[in-house]
C-alpha cells in the first residue's frame, strides 16, 4: 500500500492508521517532531532513498516544474536502482505480507516502486490523500517556514507545486488499484474510508482488526490535528493560478467519489493547462534567469581565481630565487615553459 499525495495532506495520519490496524511500516521510522507530533509513518531508508534520487535528478520535494517528472523518471529507470529497491522490498516481505510505504517524495518515483513490487510478485495499491490546497500551503508555510524573498513568493511556488504534484500523481496511479481519501473525511469518521480501503484492496490487517486496535486508532486520530485552516484570503497568489488550483481541487474531489474516464479527462485538461501556464511564466522570467546565471558564473570565476593553486616556483621565497644566477633562472624558466618574452632589441 503506497500512501501518496502532497505533504501536509494527511498522509501521516493515514499511514499511522494502517500501521495501527496491523499493516507493516518498514523500520526504523522517521522520528516524530513538532511538525508532526504523532509521527510520520515514514520508513527511514525509503526517505533516504528518495532524497538521494531527488538530488541526482536535481528535483525538489515540492517542485513546480512539469519537466521534473521526466528527470525523476529517467533517474529511477536505472536497472541497478530498481534491483536495489526490489531487494529491500523482498527483505520486508520476509517480515510481513502487507506493507505501508509512505513518503511525500514517493509520487516522484511510483514507476520505480511498481516495477520493484512486480519483481516481488506483490500487488501495488495506492491511496492518495486530498486536502484543500490553501490548507496544504498554509500548513507548509506555518511548519516549514517561508520561501523566497517574501511570503507571497513562497505561496505562489507551493501552490504551483501542489498542482504539479497532485495532477501527475493522479496520472501515475491511473489504471492501478487506487483510492482517493479526503483528509476531512478521515478526521470526521476514519472508520468509513479506512474500512472501505480494506474491502476494496482486500487488506487482511484492516478486515481482521481487533477491537483493541480500533480503539487505538480512535486515540491516534484527533480532529485537532487539522491545525491550519487557511483560505485564499490568507494566501496571496495570482488569480490565474488560484483559479487553476481551485479547479484542480474540484477535479480530484470529484474523482474521490467517481473515478470515471470523464473526471480523468478533466485532470488531463488541467495538466495541459498548467504546463502551458508554467511555460508562459518561464518565458516572462527568462531575463531574470539569465541574469542569475551570469552572476553565478562571475562568482564562480572570481572564486576560481582566488583559489588558483600557486606553482612550486611561486612558493619559493623571493630572497631564495634572487640567489640563483640570472642565466640559470632563464634556463629553468625555459625548461618549465615559463620563459619570459624578450623586449625589443
Amino acid at each position: 500500500m503506497f500512501v501518496v499525495g502532497s505533504g501536509r495532506s494527511g498522509t501521516s495520519t493515514m499511514a499511522g492508521t494502517l500501521r495501527t490496524l496491523g499493516l507493516h511500516v518498514p523500520q526504523p521510522e522517521v522520528v516524530a517532531d513538532a511538525t508532526n507530533p504523532k509521527g510520520f509513518g515514514e520508513p527511514r531508508w525509503v526517505v533516504d532513498l528518495h532524497t538521494e534520487l531527488l538530488r541526482v535528478s536535481n528535483v525538489q520535494v515540492s517542485d513546480a516544474r512539469p519537466r521534473a517528472w521526466l528527470d525523476t523518471g529517467t533517474t529511477s529507470g536505472d536497472h541497478a536502482t530498481r534491483a536495489r529497491v526490489a531487494a529491500c522490498l523482498e527483505e520486508q516481505f520476509s517480515l510481513a505480507d502487507e506493507l505501508v510505504i509512505k513518503d511525500p517524495r514517493a509520487s516522484w518515483f511510483l514507476g520505480l516502486w511498481r516495477a520493484a513490487a512486480d519483481r516481488c510478485d506483490a500487488t501495488s495499491s495506492y491511496v492518495t490523500m486530498l486536502r484543500p490546497v490553501t490548507e496544504v500551503v498554509g500548513s507548509k508555510q506555518t511548519y516549514y517556514g517561508r520561501m523566497g524573498a517574501g511570503s507571497d513568493q513562497g505561496a505562489v511556488t507551493r501552490t504551483a507545486a501542489w498542482i504539479n504534484m497532485m495532477l501527475h500523481t493522479e496520472r501515475a496511479t491511473r489504471g492501478q488499484q487506487r483510492a482517493f481519501v479526503r483528509y476531512g473525511d478521515l478526521l470526521d469518521d476514519w472508520t468509513q474510508p479506512v474500512f472501505a480501503l480494506g474491502e476494496a484492496f482486500d487488506l487482511a490487517g484492516v478486515k481482521t482488526a481487533m477491537a483493541v486496535d480500533i480503539a487505538e486508532v480512535h486515540r491516534f486520530i484527533d480532529p485537532s490535528l487539522r491545525r491550519v485552516t487557511m483560505t485564499w484570503d490568507d494566501i496571496g497568489v495570482p488569480d490565474r493560478l488560484r483559479e487553476l488550483a481551485d479547479e484542480t481541487w474540484q477535479a480530484l474531489d470529484a474523482i474521490a467519489s467517481d473515478d470515471s474516464a470523464k473526471n480523468q479527462e478533466w485532470c488531463d485538461q488541467l495538466r495541459t493547462a498548467y504546463a502551458g501556464q508554467y511555460a508562459e511564466a518561464e518565458a516572462f522570467a527568462h531575463s531574470t534567469v539569465v541574469a542569475q546565471r551570469r552572476t553565478a558564473a562571475a562568482e564562480a570565476r572570481r572564486e576560481a581565481g582566488q583559489q588558483a593553486p600557486r606553482s612550486a616556483a611561486d612558493r619559493v621565497p623571493h630572497a631564495v630565487r634572487a640567489m640563483v644566477p640570472p642565466a640559470a633562472r632563464q634556463k629553468l624558466r625555459r625548461a618549465m615553459g615559463r620563459e619570459r618574452p624578450q623586449g625589443p632589441a
